[in-house]
């Protein structure tokens, strides 16, 4: 019997999920780190300064199989927390209208969040840098993108509200008990 729980945190851009996963990691929770960061990275060092951008159907098909063999990853663990989720993918290319194959669909299919926990767009928060080129509007549109995806695959996705760290990261435990 699989005693797995899988619970990802995911929102649009500067939201604050790399902070609550950290925050979840420096309490000893086990936790898998956001991908598409060391992609957009690795193609600025080979002079592409947004990868996505340049060519979003193949480094969205590429993203989607990194996250699906994360997901797929055997973990020594009951609980497991992600950093953004396979289905985010289908999300982005939802959000500037790149039409995908029926492939990607059923791959996506094929994985199932035990929980999916959505950061609101957080104005305060929000900081843009070298990998996070999008504006914060562009951001709550792509969170209205990723709300709109996991409820497509029935996932049920669980707003969290805006706080302090610990109080998100307090709130994140107890809709898991």
């Amino acid at each position: 019997m699989n005693n797995e729980y899988k619970i990802l945190i995911t929102g649009g851009p500067g939201s604050g999920k790399t902070s609550i996963i950290n925050e979840l990691e420096n309490k000893n929770y086990n936790c898998e780190h956001e991908i598409v960061r060391s992609l957009t990275l690795q193609g600025k060092e080979n002079g592409i300064d947004q990868l996505f951008l340049k060519n979003p159907l193949n480094f969205s098909e590429k993203l989607l199989e990194l996250r699906i063999n994360q997901f797929n990853k055997k973990q020594n663990f009951n609980n497991t927390f992600y950093d953004r989720g396979v289905h985010d993918v289908l999300a982005y290319l939802n959000y500037i209208k790149i039409k995908y194959s029926k492939e990607l669909i059923t791959k996506a299919k094929q994985v199932k969040y035990n929980k999916v926990i959505v950061l609101p767009p957080w104005k305060e928060i929000y900081i843009q840098d070298d990998v996070r080129y999008e504006s914060f509007e562009e951001a709550a549109k792509i969170y209205n993108e990723i709300i709109k995806v996991y409820d497509l695959f029935k996932m049920n996705p669980i707003i969290l509200n805006k706080g302090t760290l610990n109080e998100r990261v307090e709130k994140i435990l107890e809709i898991i008990k």
